[in-house]
């Protein structure tokens, strides 16, 4: 069975055999921190509306810290730029810090540890394999590329940022906020594409805020390590799990460097979680170490 069937067709959880060697809390570590992250960078944004306490003001395009610390979303600011608005020093200022952060900590880590729709799309590839969906469609990789390309095009053409108006991510974040009416059936076609029509389809394929931040953090710092590859038994069970299992194909054994370089690679650590032999850890992109 070559690596892609084994991907589409598991033959247990993928975490099954790491529950077993490491124990239910170490098996889901960096599953359970991930999602911290994501429901505490919602609570902020919520937190003031809902609650009157506002720590963060804004959402994830544009926000502002503690009357203090400006933050923007650098893919919004440069639809912006490309529209030809004039941007605030304050918007500017923000997409610079977010932009320097992501090129250290690798930027598809947005994808995994912040992006709302992240949820969403986890739950859909869950229920697949518990209801043992097989959605066969195969969509090219490099259609996120294009549809960037296509959104800073249309914001270039019309002097708007048309792609925020449909942005699952947006949406999904407005919504929780005012609640959702739209916003509803963009959540649930991304939902039912992942679930019915093409495995990891959303994220690992059209998203081009993926392949925005992919290209920020293409030479990020922090990258994933199989410093242990030579513990690997061969399971597979990093590649079933992985959401861009593209990126782990050739990592383990029989190249020169142990870490995953790969721009779209999210960072997200679920290879980390579920390898019963601990082959992999987070490492430095320069530490090219091996046990």
């Amino acid at each position: 069975m070559s690596r892609a069937e084994a991907a589409l067709h598991p033959p247990h959880a993928p975490a099954a055999a790491a529950v077993a060697a490491k124990g239910l809390l170490r098996a889901h570590r960096w599953l359970l921190l991930r999602r911290t992250s994501q429901f505490a960078a919602l609570a902020l944004f919520l937190a003031g509306p809902l609650a009157g306490i506002w720590i963060v003001k804004g959402n994830l395009a544009s926000s502002l810290t503690l009357e203090v610390l400006p933050l923007s979303d650098p893919y919004a600011v440069l639809q912006g730029l490309a529209a030809g608005h004039l941007m605030a020093a304050s918007a500017l200022t923000g997409a610079a810090i977010m932009a320097v952060f992501y090129a250290i900590a690798g930027g598809r880590a947005y994808c995994a540890w912040v992006c709302p729709v992240n949820v969403v799309t986890d739950t859909a590839a869950w229920l697949r394999r518990r209801l043992g969906l097989r959605p066969d469609i195969s969509l090219p990789r490099a259609t996120r590329q294009w549809l960037l390309g296509a959104t800073l095009a249309l914001a270039a053409a019309t002097g708007a940022i048309v792609w925020e108006w449909v942005n699952p991510v947006s949406m999904l974040h407005r919504g929780l906020i005012f609640g959702f009416g739209l916003a509803w059936a963009v959540v649930l076609a991304v939902f039912v594409l992942d679930l019915l029509v093409s495995a990891r389809a959303w994220c690992g394929h059209l998203c081009p805020m993926g392949a925005f931040y992919a290209l920020l953090g293409s030479g990020a710092l922090l990258r994933v390590s199989a410093r242990s590859s030579s513990r690997c038994d061969d399971c597979l069970d990093c590649y079933r799990a992985c959401p861009e299992p593209q990126v782990i194909q050739p990592a383990l054994k029989g190249l020169a460097s142990p870490v995953i370089g790969s721009a779209a690679c999210t960072n997200c650590g679920r290879c980390i979680d579920v390898c019963s032999q601990d082959v992999f850890r987070f490492a430095i992109r320069f530490d090219q170490r091996r046990d």
